[in-house]
């Protein structure tokens, strides 16, 4: 079960009787929903089926086209079906996920046929009823009124065309208004049907009037048939929808390239040795696969030989490739670089990252935000609304004495001009934009509740070991004592730590084999708890541990007991080496932070963003780190309990609260916070109890959830804006409101033009999300380095460097400058665009300039 079906389980059990607890299960299902065209259709699915007593969750996607909904016990799929058939619609459970999802059903082809076919018609019609307007060549015996109904037949049969290739608007609209749940088709059909039923009541007057010879009343009659307005509305509408549909198409551009990033075949070696090229479909746990240079990685696993460098930009957001060899794992739909690796298949098909990212992706485009709620409502009401307002003006237009065809031109331009698609379409475009966007950015939020409510957040806190620091302790500081080298240092005390399986004893041995050291073999290795370890090396008796160390020995420590207090004031831990008679030096280890956290803290901090730091450290650790990273607050010495608890307080403070995370320990407090955020690279309870995921595990991309939510929930704002505005300003204004003061009346022809256009502007203003970028425009946080005088033998060059957008493009461009032989020293200002480098006269510009380019930045 979900997490919202567990908690929705809860809150019923809290609401009842203690005799009377019944806890019903709920599972979630998926449903395709056939026929629906508006937001008045997405209204009544929702409300069909939110009748059933077991539904719970439900949620109606107009752009998707699917139905989300958590049913218990007490009600079943087929009860579902039912409910969405008796309201007019058509359902079906969805198949069960699979690797990667389908491409997305084509919606503009069809229409696009239908609306070419439609003008050889429409072209024809409009030059037969408008030659007069328009002053185009026409043969006047043709215009006398005993040829008039002739001219007028023609035009009808050119309109009969149109009308069948546009037959899914009577057909469903009439349907929908013959079931009481009238929606946009049913607006369309009413207005252009009564505009060619009208026609053809004339037809039969003209028809009477010209066999009377009546010819003042043909004359009369002349300008009063609606044939080419129906047959131009019906066009119209099909355009927009055309447009539409090819807006709409681009909104899941994200997701249909991430389902194009796996590859279609692999390269399986065979136990024989022998290579076998097979479909990704038959690819089994265990299977071991070559993976070419430059091709697509299959699978997740792991690497059992081979090494290279692999990109991960697809699914990290990361765009500096991460190097890979044996043991290291690896991911489905990344690509290898130049060096040929052999994987092990550990998760294939739906299992995979990617598979499980396009669902994550899907899902979160599939939810509702809570700020739809409104659209929602008024779309259930507008079309009957809109059908009342239209027969209102029609009746009060008869009423004030003007002519029948006047009256019927108001009621159609209102039928045609209201527009229930551009409110249904307000919300969903925004957040399936928005969340591919996010995808691409490697943020994958789970839900468009999460993406909404983050824009609220005023406060952001942070667990320590593994989100802000690296999770592991590190060697920092090497300080040896006089006649003895750093490393020599290292290398004893790797020897001492060779058997440990003490965090800081891995530590040491990591450092030690980074820097190509090899442990000499030790005899009598004796731990002392409490202390540390002794053993000999050599003829040396050598003892590595904590201040008892000198204790034990008896050895004067008042040399070293200033860096002893400098280290562990900056949150180190010290370790001392020393033999029978002296300290030969010390070792600080540390879990040191992350290098991108500073960064991105003062972002956040730019952002207006309160940090609050959450650890089970002690204090003084704590308060090194916190201090070390501009942290705002910080709590140490916490159980996982008291997490959960402190982010109570702050939300009964009324903070907002979003809590970054990445441990098992960390998951009562993602609950518990408005916003959980987990790091990607995190445990899989972690990700499962948060609402976002950073799947890179880069903790700038916390500013640029922030920011990108932000960015959404204006689009959206700016969408339902327009969108009432829209409809409350084009209704009247087609009823004839203005009419009694300034003689405008809206032809119909234009209402069903602004219609279209209305839906298609939402839709675009939507598409915009897809250029989205995190602000660069940030106070630069990384220390500006000064730069010496030139000498003869040095020159000072400065470059304007562009495309810069945060404190990451200013490191990426200082580490490709410093990078170019002969560069002694490249300061980067984010706020000037520009940097100036230090270097041999023998380094030109030019060389300078192309190390900028292939970092991926300009230089005018």
């Amino acid at each position: 079960p979900s997490r919202r079906a567990v908690k929705a389980v809860g809150m019923r059990v809290l609401q009842l009787p203690l005799k009377t607890i019944a806890i019903h299960l709920m599972t979630k299902h998926i449903f395709n929903i056939g026929g629906m065209t508006c937001g008045a259709c997405q209204a009544h699915v929702q409300k069909a089926v939110e009748k059933l007593p077991g539904a719970h969750g439900v949620n109606v996607n107009l752009l998707r086209n699917t139905m989300e909904l958590e049913l218990d016990d007490s009600a079943t799929v087929t009860q579902v079906i039912r409910a969405v058939e008796a309201a007019g619609y058509s359902a079906r459970l969805a198949s069960q996920p699979a690797a990667v999802s389908p491409a997305p059903q084509d919606e503009a082809t069809p229409l696009r046929s239908r609306m070419l076919h439609s003008l050889i018609f429409l072209v024809p019609l409009i030059y037969l009823a408008m030659h007069g307007m328009l002053h185009l060549p026409f043969p006047q015996s043709w215009d006398e009124p005993q040829h008039l109904l002739a001219a007028i037949f023609a035009q009808f049969l050119l309109l009969l065309p149109i009308l069948y290739l546009n037959r899914v608007f009577f057909i469903n609209g009439l349907r929908r208004l013959a079931l009481l749940s009238p929606n946009m088709d049913s607006l369309i059909a009413i207005g252009s049907g009564a505009g060619a039923v009208y026609g053809v009541v004339l037809i039969f007057r003209l028809i009477h009037a010209t066999s009377a010879n009546e010819w003042a009343t043909v004359e009369a009659l002349r300008m009063n048939f609606y044939f080419e307005t129906s047959g131009m509305l019906l066009v119209l509408i099909t355009f927009g929808k055309w447009l539409e549909a090819r807006a709409k198409g681009r909104t899941g551009d994200a997701i249909s390239r991430l389902v194009q990033l796996a590859p279609q075949t692999a390269t399986r070696l065979d136990s024989d040795g022998s290579e076998r090229e097979i479909p990704l479909a038959e690819i089994v746990v265990g299977d071991l696969l070559l993976v070419r240079p430059g091709a697509r990685i299959p699978v997740d696993g792991s690497v059992e030989a081979g090494q290279s460098a692999v990109d991960e930009s697809a699914i990290t957001g990361e765009s500096i490739p991460v190097t890979k060899a044996e043991g290291s794992k690896v991911t489905c739909a990344t690509v290898n670089g130049n060096g040929a690796l052999k994987v092990r298949a550990e998760r294939v098909g739906q299992d995979t990252t990617l598979a499980q990212i396009i669902r994550l992706v899907e899902s979160a485009a599939a939810s509702k935000a809570p700020i739809s709620r409104l659209a929602d409502r008024a779309a259930g009401v507008f079309v009957p609304l809109v059908i009342g307002i239209a027969v209102l003006s029609a009746v009060i237009w008869l009423l004030t004495g003007h002519p029948f065809a006047q009256a019927l031109s108001a009621g159609m331009s209102v039928l045609v001009i209201s527009c229930p698609c551009a409110l249904g379409l307000a919300t969903p475009v925004a957040i399936m934009v928005g969340t591919g966007r996010a995808a691409e950015l490697g943020i994958l939020f789970k839900n468009a509740e999460a993406l909404e409510t983050l824009h609220k957040v005023d406060t952001i806190i942070f667990d320590k070991t593994g989100t802000l620091t690296q999770g592991k302790p590190t060697v920092t500081d090497l300080l040896p004592t006089q006649g003895v080298t750093q490393r020599q240092l290292l290398e004893w005390a790797a020897s001492l730590e060779h058997d440990s399986e003490h965090p800081l004893a891995q530590a040491i041995l990591q450092e030690a084999r980074r820097q190509g050291l090899h442990p000499h073999p030790v005899t009598a290795f004796q731990p002392t708890p409490g202390m540390g370890v002794s053993a000999i090396i050599g003829d040396r008796h050598l003892y590595l541990g904590n201040r008892r160390v000198l204790a034990h020995l008896n050895l004067p420590s008042e040399q070293w007991e200033k860096s002893l207090d400098q280290l562990a004031e900056t949150g180190k831990t010290p370790l001392l080496l020393a033999d029978e008679s002296r300290i030969l030096g010390v070792l600080a280890i540390a879990d040191v932070a992350k290098p991108t956290a500073k960064d991105a803290l003062a972002s956040l901090h730019c952002g207006g963003l309160r940090t609050v730091m959450l650890t089970g450290d002690n204090r003084r650790t704590a308060q090194a780190i916190a201090a070390e990273l501009g942290i705002d607050d910080v709590r140490a010495e916490l159980l996982p309990q008291d997490k959960e608890g402190i982010i109570r307080e702050l939300q009964a403070e009324g903070h907002r609260v979003a809590m970054v995370g990445d441990g098992i320990n960390d998951a009562p407090a993602l609950t518990r916070a408005d916003v959980g955020i987990a790091i990607g690279a995190g445990t899989d309870i972690a990700i499962e109890a948060a609402d976002v995921v950073l799947s890179s595990g880069n903790l700038d991309t916390v500013q640029t959830a922030v920011e990108l939510s932000r960015a959404v929930l204006r689009n959206i704002k700016v969408n339902l804006f327009w969108a009432f505005f829209y409809n409350a300003l084009g209704i009247p204004l087609a009823a004839g409101a203005l009419y009694p003061i300034c003689g405008l009346l809206l032809k119909p022809v234009f209402g069903a033009a602004a219609m279209s256009c209305s839906s298609v502007c939402v839709v675009t203003n939507a598409l915009r999300l897809r250029r989205f970028q995190a602000s660069g425009k940030r106070k630069n946080t990384l220390p500006e380095t000064e730069i010496a005088p030139s000498t003869p033998e040095t020159t000072t060059i400065t470059l304007p460097v562009e495309g810069m957008m945060c404190a990451h493009c200013q490191a990426r461009v200082k580490k490709a400058l410093e990078g170019v032989p002969g560069v002694i020293s490249a300061q980067v200002s984010l706020a000037r665009n520009e940097a100036t480098i230090q270097a041999r006269a023998d380094v030109t510009r030019d060389t300078l300039k192309q190390a900028v380019i292939q970092a991926g930045y300009q230089v005018p």
